[in-house]
């Protein structure tokens, strides 16, 4: 972002932030589109006509949304495979015995089936 330029640095801000004000009304139930229009042309003209001037506060804010923004997406991620994880019943670890698993059982291995190849 640092080698950006500053109309890109508060194009960049102006999807942040609207992203942010999307997620905030949607969750209060508060959102419009009426709304959430404005929010985005005013937030434009402001950061366009004043990139030149705070280029360097846009860097700050851009590496704050960023940071945010990725640890929200690595949470809901992790949490995502761990609830398919569940529900499928797979068992990473092998903590438990399970009848119904889909990993295969290495005690039943006979030996036979495999050959090898070179």
């Amino acid at each position: 972002m640092e080698i950006s330029s500053s109309k890109f640095k508060a194009l960049a801000i102006t999807f942040g932030f609207s992203f942010w004000f999307f997620i905030i009304s949607t969750s209060t139930g508060f959102f419009s589109f009426e709304l959430f229009g404005l929010f985005v042309i005013i937030t434009t003209i402001i950061t366009q006509i004043l990139s030149k001037n705070v280029s360097s506060a846009l860097d700050i804010f851009a590496k704050i949304n960023t940071k945010l923004f990725i640890g929200i997406l690595f949470i809901l991620v992790i949490s995502t495979y761990g609830i398919l994880f569940k529900f499928l019943r797979i068992d990473l670890l092998r903590l438990k015995k399970q009848s119904n698993s889909y990993w295969l059982s290495a005690e039943h291995y006979d030996g036979d089936g495999v050959l090898k190849q070179y």
